[in-house]
């Protein structure tokens, strides 16, 4: 039996005051890249034929090659050095014991308790959730099945046939995202939609055709107070009402995932039918929490808990390995040396997999919101970059679009491929197709191709150097079985440590996102204006002022 405590007393790793640049660690790898940089990837792997088959690891199921990225054994040893002096094992282990890592809200983020076996003790503040997490777990399998059987009835007696997921950020990222991953194994017969933007299409767009009577709408803000949820919650609520006409049908026809249960009733949901959250779950690490119900109505609740498995198989890995032979450890170091010493400022998200068509989009949110940061978590500004910008979209989707930029483009694009051996819908030889073009795409841009190459093919001289490909772009590959829900699992828990790591690196603070808050107040001041029609002076900028009235004015028109 596994005993972790936390208290707000709790002891954190204490990382050295020198800016990160300044760290002796640092400074060594600066050296090692001054006498490492002018080597290819095509005399590391001349050098070394057994490359490929030395740098690569597997965990959980899944199998990372590194081989591709610009390193020599050197360059993994002092990233791992780095890693050290930088305290990461101790901070991941503070995180698991849910001490308060994040530490401006001085609140733990113990998003690995939410798929944690029934029989560990986790205690936060002399409280062991992990029992907490269990019932929510249960509740939620209850009312999975309920609907899933036909036997919630709507409030005309009608099962429900449609499920529309009202969030937005991670209340409606990570749903999608897993949701469209494993439409294989949703059940026939159910739509299952999401809304999340707050321009009136979205709800509008969701609900075209759908009868009210059939419809339930899972309602998810943590706080219930989220200005674009909310928003579109009422007007889903409006909707329902002009068929069904009676308000006692909104109990039948709305849940909420929330912590607020005042607000939930007041809207009309009953509490019974609330499912609850935690403060130490970020929005962005909530997919496997209650957030993730519609996951769980769509693809039924065993296929959810060998999702939550897959997590779980993921996080004993990365808090039990060794960092050197640590795949998430060494997927973040490695995102560390490409981002700070190679200058690849952007990472491409490659998966081989129509299925996995929103992955890149639910890892921008991961990543960016959790480290794009300007100050370390003692407020002094960063002394090195943070961050890369993250995106990208389905192989072979994007080979048409933007792999001439990852070729031969000015900009250096870290690349992560990710594939599996075996497709869920074989179609003669497809998938050999698919994948072949994966491995032919990751070959390409580590060698590329020379002049002298081209000229022995008999190429145009005066074509040349437009088709020549310099290659020496780094990139890992992934590769799993099948894209099972435990794979699945596995793969968004590998990114979820991976992107801890870069933060420890860059001591900050991954769990708060205070850049969002901004925005959401000006928006708040802007809205009232925007209705205010007695023309008095406005106070912003320029800009922003000429835009409000350009816009009050068009709405005035008639269409």
């Amino acid at each position: 039996m596994i005993r972790t405590e936390s208290s707000a007393s709790s002891r954190l790793p204490n990382p050295s005051t020198l800016p990160l640049i300044q760290l002796p660690a640092w400074q060594a790898l600066v050296d090692h890249h001054r006498s490492m940089s002018a080597r290819h990837l095509r005399q590391f792997f001349a050098d070394d034929p057994q490359r490929g088959e030395r740098l690569q690891v597997e965990a959980a199921g899944l199998y990372l090659d590194f081989s591709k990225n610009r390193i020599t054994d050197e360059t993994l040893t002092l990233l791992v050095d780095l890693a050290e002096h930088c305290g990461l094992r101790e901070r991941r282990d503070a995180m698991f014991r849910g001490d308060p890592i994040n530490t401006t809200e001085k609140r733990a983020a113990l998003h690995t308790a939410l798929r944690a076996p029934a029989d560990v003790n986790i205690v936060v503040e002399g409280v062991n959730v992990v029992p907490q997490v269990h019932a929510v777990l249960d509740r939620m399998a209850d009312f999975a099945e309920r609907i899933r059987s036909g036997e919630w009835r709507g409030h005309t007696g009608k099962p429900i046939r449609n499920v529309i997921n009202i969030g937005i950020g991670g209340s409606e990222l990570g749903p999608v995202m897993a949701y469209e991953a494993l439409r294989h194994y949703s059940q026939a017969g159910l739509h299952l939609g999401f809304v999340s933007n707050i321009d009136p299409n979205d709800l509008v767009e969701a609900t075209r055709g759908l009868e009210a009577a059939e419809t339930l709408f899972i309602v998810c803000s943590k706080s219930f107070h989220t200005i674009d949820t909310l928003t579109n919650a009422r007007a889903a609520r409006a909707w329902s009402l002009a068929q069904l006409g009676d308000e006692r049908a909104i109990a039948s026809h709305f849940v909420a995932v929330s912590t607020n249960t005042e607000a939930v009733a007041a809207f009309g949901i009953d509490p019974a039918h609330m499912f609850a959250l935690w403060d130490w779950v970020g929005g962005r690490y909530s997919m496997d929490s209650a957030i993730g119900l519609i996951t769980m109505i769509a693809v039924g609740p065993e296929h959810f808990r060998a999702m939550l498995a897959g997590f779980r198989a993921m996080d004993e890995h990365f808090h039990s390995t060794p960092l050197a032979r640590n795949m998430p450890v060494l997927m973040g170091l490695l995102a560390i040396w490409n981002n700070n010493f190679l200058g690849a400022e952007t990472l491409a998200v490659l998966p081989y997999a129509h299925d996995l068509k929103r992955f890149p989009a639910y890892l921008q949110q991961l990543t960016m919101e959790s480290n794009g940061k300007h100050v370390t978590a003692t407020g002094q500004a960063v002394s090195a970059s943070t961050s890369p910008i993250v995106w990208g979209e389905p192989g072979t989707n994007g080979q048409h679009s933007f792999f001439q930029l990852l070729h031969q483009g000015t900009r250096l694009v870290a690349c992560d491929f990710i594939g599996f051996s075996r497709s869920q819908n074989p179609l003669a030889d497809q998938h050999d197709l698919l994948m072949a073009n994966l491995f032919a795409q990751s070959e390409a841009l580590a060698f590329g191709k020379t002049a002298q190459a081209l000229m022995t093919e008999s190429v145009d001289e005066a074509r040349v150097a437009q088709r020549v490909c310099k290659g020496n772009r780094p990139s890992n590959t992934l590769l799993a079985e099948r894209l099972t829900p435990y794979a699945l699992g596995a793969l968004v828990a590998l990114y979820e440590h991976s992107v801890f790591t870069q933060g420890v690196i860059w001591n900050i603070d991954s769990f708060d996102q205070w850049g969002v808050e901004l925005g959401k107040v000006l928006a708040q001041r802007i809205v009232t204006e925007l209705a205010d029609t007695s023309d008095a002076p406005l106070t912003h900028d320029s800009s922003t002022n000429t835009l409000m009235r350009r816009y009050q004015g068009q709405r005035k028109e008639p269409s």
